[in-house]
């Protein structure tokens, strides 16, 4: 893959950091074990404006199996929450044709966050799929980019089974009333003064037939245990489910929200059909996961392991299974999570930290505790609240390449290319 280590952004931001540095404003030690700004591995943008670019959450496939093309969102504004007359443009980014932009379709159900659930379908060598607005609810399109093959099926999706066949969904129209930002606008929530309906939860869709499935609805989980600090008015949902990598099951986060807005979370797993349900994290604290693999979960939490603060914590897919802290006081407590290939390396990244409002993608090996800081992205303070940029570190296939979301210049969020091949080398 194509890097031009001395682009003129890499340069002005290079530049801003060490003038930074020098003048006293931004310390040395931020670059955690960094002795230079310079010292960043190559990065190039990828997309352009005057439109915006970004691909939102992390857990999603944006590199196609090739590494060649990467998907992304194309929108003409910011800086406010969409409307339902609001459409994005799909396309893909073709990294062996000067990052040509492909537009792929449209879609009116998106959120800055997580967009449309934008991904390539595991599995295969050139279908993606995305959620979008039909006339009777949420849909989702499936696209052969190479064929044009498109076929449409009545559902919404969220997390696609490893072999592409099933994916699980929560209801979005619920999301976007008690958690606005990741829910999609348009469809208001037919359960709205329930606090915990019987008739929506968690759907399974057969991504053939299009064929959707309560597995496990809002009124079960929320009699399922002990509700940590359970009181009155409390209102129910879920959110962020993802399969494990040999599909066998799936994540949850099963959300309550309070009269004053606040929320707790607990983490629970189930089969692919809702059955044999689990509550990995009981406590109310959990947060951004990934699986390391098909029996343990890396999350942030916190009480365990004597860490009374945010950690990141590795769990059995078991209830009151096995913890272990890793990283503690070096991997960032509040990132977006990815393991690379062969599990020795942990991506993650920060939120804006400092009066530079400085986010920070990074590695971290697991074998010695070693952290490498990817570059220093700064957030405008106009990005925040629903329409933030989280850099969402994304990885391809080879686990050599990160895609990140990111302000570049006066153009805007877009998306910027990161080459981690040479930290990643074997010595």
């Amino acid at each position: 893959m194509r890097f031009r280590s001395q682009d003129s952004h890499v340069i002005r931001r290079r530049h801003f950091l060490n003038q930074l540095i020098a003048a006293g404003i931004l310390p040395i030690r931020a670059f955690a074990g960094l002795s230079r700004v310079a010292d960043f591995p190559p990065t190039r943008v990828i997309t352009k404006g005057p439109r915006h670019h970004w691909f939102g959450y992390y857990d999603k496939l944006q590199f196609d199996p090739s590494g060649r093309f990467v998907l992304g969102m194309q929108v003409p504004f910011e800086h406010r929450s969409p409307t339902k007359d609001d459409v994005i443009e799909i396309g893909m980014v073709d990294l062996h044709d000067n990052d040509q932009w492909i537009p792929l379709g449209q879609s009116a159900a998106w959120n800055w966050q997580q967009g449309c659930m934008l991904q390539w379908l595991p599995g295969s060598q050139s279908t993606v799929l995305w959620n979008d607005r039909g006339n009777d609810g949420y849909i989702c399109h499936l696209l052969d980019v190479q064929t044009k093959e498109h076929r449409t099926i009545p559902s919404p999706i969220y997390s696609v089974s490893p072999d592409g066949r099933t994916a699980v969904t929560p209801d979005f129209r619920r999301i976007a009333d008690v958690r606005p930002g990741y829910g999609y606008t348009g469809l208001p929530d037919p359960y709205a003064d329930d606090l915990a309906p019987h008739e929506t939860g968690i759907f399974r869709v057969d991504l053939q037939t299009g064929h959707s499935e309560l597995i496990i609805s809002v009124a079960q989980i929320a009699a399922l245990g002990e509700i940590p600090n359970a009181k009155p008015g409390i209102k129910h949902y879920f959110n962020h489910l993802l399969f494990s990598p040999d599909g066998s099951r799936f994540i949850a986060l099963h959300r309550w929200r309070y009269p004053d807005g606040t929320r707790l979370t607990r983490m629970i797993t189930a089969n692919p059909d809702g059955t044999n349900i689990r509550i990995v994290i009981p406590n109310g604290y959990a947060s951004h996961f990934i699986w390391r693999d098909s029996t343990h979960i890396l999350s942030q939490s916190k009480n365990y392991c004597g860490n009374e603060n945010w950690g990141v914590f590795l769990f059995e897919d078991a209830e009151a299974g096995q913890v272990e802290e890793i990283g503690h006081g070096v991997l960032d407590g509040s990132g977006h999570l990815t393991y690379l290939p062969g599990n020795e390396w942990i991506l993650n990244d920060t939120y804006p930290k400092g009066p530079e409002r400085l986010q920070t993608p990074h590695l971290f090996r697991v074998s010695t505790g070693q952290r490498i800081d990817l570059g220093h992205f700064h957030l405008p303070e106009v990005y925040t609240g629903e329409w933030r940029i989280d850099t969402h570190p994304r990885l391809s296939p080879d686990g050599k390449t990160v895609c990140i979301d990111a302000p570049h210049g006066n153009e805007g969020r877009q998306m910027h290319l990161i080459d981690i091949s040479q930290i990643i080398a074997p010595e």
